[in-house]
């Protein structure tokens, strides 16, 4: 980011560019991205996107790095207040779906379509360790004699993202029946299968 925003209008217009962008990517994936496009939707000059954003590339390391920070505050919410097994995978699911429902084209795109550079590497480093330590986190709540919680928590967390993934691809996020399944599969797999 070229500028931070200080003042409430000038954090409101950094929001707003973010989520036009975040539109525009998963409407029209890397090819038809645009900074022109965001700035129409977003609902401002394209002076005022350049002001705080000097490419397109800046642009979708934040829009990235937001959908990150959001991923990972579903986990860290849903693993909060020792919660019984079942309430857990419920929210997981819940709030894992309600992350990729905004867009749902748009964590396909950051991966296969948006180039990123080494930035965007470390970044994507950094979230997939946090990530993997807040399912960590999750599942020694649960298995708290277990010491393969590393390998569980990767596991876990490679089948809640594959199944999440490919709903999103598909056009099935909302159907009750795949929501069910997974939370079933969350809740089996850590009670090592036995009722949760």
């Amino acid at each position: 980011m070229r500028k931070q925003p200080r003042q409430a209008r000038s954090i409101a217009t950094v929001e707003a560019i973010i989520e036009a962008g975040a539109h525009v990517l998963s409407e029209f994936g890397w090819a038809g991205f645009s900074t022109n496009k965001v700035a129409e939707a977003a609902g401002v000059s394209i002076g005022s996107l350049y002001q705080y954003f000097p490419d397109k590339l800046a642009l979708v390391e934040a829009i990235r790095r937001r959908h990150f920070d959001h991923v990972l505050s579903v986990i860290r919410e849903a693993a909060t207040d020792e919660k019984p097994l079942r309430q857990f995978a419920r929210e997981l699911v819940r709030g894992m779906i309600g992350a990729h429902s905004i867009h749902p084209t748009l964590h396909q795109v950051l991966l296969d379509e948006a180039p990123g550079d080494r930035g965007s590497r470390a970044a994507h480093a950094s979230f997939q360790a946090r990530y993997l330590e807040h399912y960590a986190a999750a599942v020694a709540q649960y298995r708290k004699r277990r010491k393969d919680t590393e390998t569980m928590a990767r596991v876990l967390s490679s089948a809640v993202e594959g199944v999440i993934h490919n709903a999103a691809r598909r056009n099935m996020l909302d159907a009750p029946e795949l929501q069910k399944q997974l939370v079933e599969l969350i809740s089996a797999y850590v009670s090592g299968g036995k009722a949760a």
